[in-house]
């Protein structure tokens, strides 16, 4: 058996703004997010040292925008990874916003509380 053998486990975390990726029951990795209005504005991406490269993050930022999608919400790509995947993944286009200094300014003032 390899260390891959596991499928990966994606799931939305309400409580904590973030979705998490699972590994045999392990969080491996997250993508925090704050909602504001119809928008999930996501900030920051993260996946464990001991589980880099198995591609785990794109699993992670695939998952989350659908579910997005299926919320019927927007994405507002602040956190690099997600805006970097989407450059690759044109199919979230139509839900997706641009970053705006106005979103920038309210994101910190969420993050600061």
């Amino acid at each position: 058996m390899t260390e891959q053998s596991t499928t990966p486990v994606v799931r939305r975390v309400d409580a904590r703004h973030r979705y998490e990726i699972l590994v045999d029951g392990e969080r491996a990795g997250l993508t925090a997010y704050r909602d504001r209005d119809d928008r999930r504005v996501f900030f920051h991406t993260e996946v464990d040292e001991a589980y880099a490269g198995r591609g785990l993050a794109s699993i992670l930022i695939e998952q989350a925008l659908t579910d997005v999608r299926a919320s019927g919400m927007r994405i507002v790509p602040v956190c690099p990874y997600v805006a970097k995947f989407l450059k690759k993944h044109d199919e979230f286009a139509d839900i997706t916003d641009p970053v705006t200094p106005e979103v920038l300014q309210w994101l910190e003032g969420q993050l600061k509380r």
